[in-house]
């Protein structure tokens, strides 16, 4: 049984500690947060000790994992300190996506993780589903082949002001971009364009061609413009004997076998499949709870922060792109 906290009470933090108590392996044995009010009504909303400060959490209680879901500037400034304080303690962590807004931090904290021998992951929850799965073992089994290219698109509609022109590139791609390296593997360089729409301060969409290493070349498209619709997010990934595609997280995913007009489908079932968003918050937190249960090496996390890391070294190199004219950037290059 691993002793679990959570560090950032806002609705993703809510989200953390709801499914560490539905965990067969796990425990909620606290919560933390600098506002008073949000502390104490998680402590009592979960009925686990509640507190103010990470360092005095942690001493007191002595968890196994803990939750680092604070935000901050650009969604994500906050993430290094507590992290930094939850390894020094001696925790397993499961951060927020973004990994931080500061690849020196960022960095940091990977390298500090590997250091100590302490298993670190990334919330990329998107992933974390039956049909992404599906889809990847399509692609294990050799039934796409040599890649060709990755389409991958998502969009939802998010209007209210935001803290940085870049809020939208670095807060909603750690998603798209990790769903991409997982079928493809590490990007290599990219070529980015993004506009400010109609009242936007922020460059709310965008557009980037990119490289990946294998040689495989691939396009992501996202934006904070449209009103959600259906589907919010596609993947498409093509091979000599194939293509493959997945739609909005867990909805379907389908296989076109390049030898015979027979298309599979895997569709989420009505009973006992995923029913909203949460499940995949569920399904990720549950997959690093139990990771940890059975002692799997910290290279090895599926969803790891150095994932987390790569992913936001490659946004970073989407917002020189863009700041260089759309110029091609190698991703390697990309340090801070």
């Amino acid at each position: 049984m691993q002793r679990c906290a959570v560090i950032g009470m806002g609705p993703i933090g809510n989200n953390h500690a709801t499914a560490y108590t539905s965990s067969p392996l796990a425990e909620l044995v606290g919560v933390c947060d600098i506002i008073p009010e949000r502390a104490k009504a998680a402590g009592e909303k979960y009925g686990v000790p509640y507190f103010l400060d990470a360092r005095e959490m942690l001493a007191a209680l002595k968890p196994d994992i803990v939750s680092i879901t604070t935000g901050g500037y650009e969604y994500s400034s906050d993430h290094y300190e507590p992290t930094m304080q939850a390894f020094e303690a001696g925790c397993n962590v499961l951060g927020e996506k973004p990994i931080s807004n500061d690849l020196r931090h960022a960095q940091e904290m990977v390298d500090t993780a590997a250091r100590l021998g302490l298993r670190y992951g990334i919330d990329m929850n998107h992933r974390f589903t039956p049909a992404a799965r599906q889809a990847k073992k399509w692609q294990d089994d050799g039934r796409i082949g040599e890649l060709l290219f990755c389409n991958m698109a998502l969009w939802i509609g998010k209007f209210m002001p935001l803290d940085s022109e870049w809020y939208h590139l670095k807060a909603l791609n750690p998603h798209s971009v990790n769903i991409m390296q997982y079928f493809c593997g590490p990007v290599k360089e990219v070529a980015c364009y993004a506009m400010k729409a109609s009242g936007r301060d922020i460059y709310s969409t965008q557009s980037t061609l990119m490289r990946f290493e294998c040689g495989a070349v691939g396009h992501l498209t996202s934006s904070y413009d449209i009103k959600r619709g259906h589907p919010m997010e596609r993947c498409e990934v093509a091979g000599v004997n194939g293509r493959l595609v997945f739609e909005d997280m867990w909805r379907e995913a389908t296989l076109y076998p390049a030898e015979t007009y027979l298309k599979e489908v895997y569709t989420n079932p009505v009973f006992d499949g995923y029913s909203g968003f949460f499940d995949t918050f569920k399904e990720r937190i549950h997959t690093f709870v139990r990771e940890v249960d059975e002692g799997v090496a910290p290279e090895d996390i599926d969803g790891s922060g150095r994932e987390g890391l790569e992913a936001s070294r490659i946004i970073h190199a989407m917002i020189r792109s863009v700041k260089e004219g759309g110029a091609t950037i190698q991703v390697k290059d990309i340090v801070e």
